[in-house]
């Protein structure tokens, strides 16, 4: 039995996910003569690309955030539920979730992507994954205890593995996150810790590829790699991660490095609920959708963003990963439903590449626009000024760029706060240290 068939007007649209695809959906269709229903596990959208920077203690969880009722109180032909989707029944439209079973005329997946392991269970246990905000704080005290327990170590060597420090993956959240951490270890470490020296804390950014920033070009590459080696970031290229036993990190070459902090940003995988055709189902966990943004065999189901994989003979792997790629199947998306609605045909769709960007650290980014290459403290400006006005909302912006502009005078980002302690999992071998008496 339907908990809530709904005796409405217009026809519904129900939209999982409250991420870049689904917010620009049910924005899109303000004023249409539908109904949305946006369902999501949380009450508020993040803005993802600044989430190493709640992770490394520049910006608060709150500055990248914000709810998505307030987002949407002016759309009166929108309502929200805070809920789980457990199980998609297309056969009799319906969406099953945990608090009850709504029925829809349309249907929009957007629940974006988590952290894909590549099925090794050992790293996937003890390595750090950053792909919300829980587990971007998370990160942050994890850093903060293991420099607290680094101190506590009477000798080097027992504190060689709290001071090293791991990122896996070379794209853009990996090159954020290895920048943001070696400024610290260059501008606050001494001052925080004065018992610790900054030569004795160590970031390895490990990525499988030959280079960092591989879907940006080769000059943005190279100047990157140049900028991180320039904060003393150890890069090693054409490694992947063999094994994590949370104590030592074993790459593929053979090395081991010490450390107690791994963070993961290798790879991602979609994440849906049950009830989609596992036939469909392609490499990275993603929906095989048509050119129109439609899962395949359905006229009234979409996939869209990091859950969905458009393959085509310019894109024969699919489209990036990308906050612009989302956005633009949700705008295209509803226009399609609204055309839809009105018996209209709708182009396939296409995407717009506006260009890539990477910041490296104060003063330090890469950005590709088409063949124009910036670098520098232009390309540094340049991501600044796009980033803070996709942020959602006036108050998120001036806290932001506050934050942003007391960092770049003072070189020193004040939330270095452990608010919840992270317990990781136990190492099965735990290594016995000497501490201070």
């Amino acid at each position: 039995m339907l908990l809530n068939r709904s005796e409405r007007n217009f026809p519904r649209v129900i939209v999982i996910g409250a991420g870049f695809g689904g917010v620009e959906v049910a924005r899109q269709l303000k004023n249409k003569e539908v109904e949305v229903l946006l369902i999501d596990r949380n009450n508020y959208h993040t803005f993802q690309p600044l989430m190493y920077q709640v992770a490394t203690g520049t910006l608060a969880s709150d500055s990248i955030s914000f709810p998505i009722r307030k987002m949407f109180k002016n759309q009166k032909n929108f309502r929200f539920r805070l809920a789980e989707v457990l199980h998609i029944d297309a056969a009799n439209k319906v969406v099953q979730t945990s608090v009850a079973d709504y029925d829809y005329d349309y249907l929009v997946i957007a629940t974006g992507a988590t952290s894909n392991f590549f099925g090794n269970k050992e790293v996937e246990k003890y390595a750090l994954p950053m792909k919300n905000i829980v587990e971007a704080l998370n990160i942050r005290s994890y850093l903060l205890q293991n420099l607290e327990e680094a101190v506590l170590r009477k000798n080097a060597s027992d504190r060689e593995r709290y001071l090293n420090f791991v990122v896996v993956g070379g794209g853009p959240t990996g090159v954020e996150l290895s920048g943001a951490i070696a400024e610290y270890q260059q501008h606050m470490l001494k001052k925080d810790y004065p018992e610790l020296s900054s030569y004795e804390m160590k970031v390895h950014l490990v990525e499988g590829t030959g280079k960092i920033l591989g879907a940006l070009s080769e000059k943005s590459s190279r100047d990157a790699e140049r900028y991180l080696q320039e904060l003393g970031v150890n890069i090693v290229l054409n490694t992947t991660v063999n094994g994590y036993d949370g104590n030592t990190v074993t790459l593929s070459s053979g090395e081991q490095i010490p450390t107690k902090t791994v963070i993961w940003g290798a790879g991602v995988m979609g994440q849906m609920p049950t009830g989609i055709n596992p036939e469909l189902i392609q490499r990275g966990n993603r929906i095989k959708i048509d050119e129109q943004c439609r899962v395949e065999g359905e006229n009234d189901i979409y996939a869209i963003g990091d859950v969905s994989a458009l393959m085509t003979d310019e894109n024969p792997r699919g489209l990036p990963g990308v906050a612009p790629v989302a956005q633009q199947q949700g705008k295209y998306v509803a226009n399609h439903i609204v055309n839809s609605l009105n018996k209209q045909s709708s182009e396939n769709f296409k995407y717009f590449d506006k260009g890539s960007m990477a910041t490296v650290g104060r003063a330090r980014a890469v950005v590709d626009l088409g063949n124009f290459h910036m670098k520098g403290f232009l390309a540094w400006a340049t991501w600044m000024f796009v980033h803070l006005v996709s942020i959602f909302g006036f108050r998120n912006r001036l806290v932001t760029f506050v934050n942003w502009t007391i960092k770049f005078l003072t070189k020193n980002s004040g939330i270095r706060l452990i608010i919840n302690k992270y317990n990781r999992p136990e190492p099965s071998k735990p290594v016995v240290p000497q501490t201070e008496q």
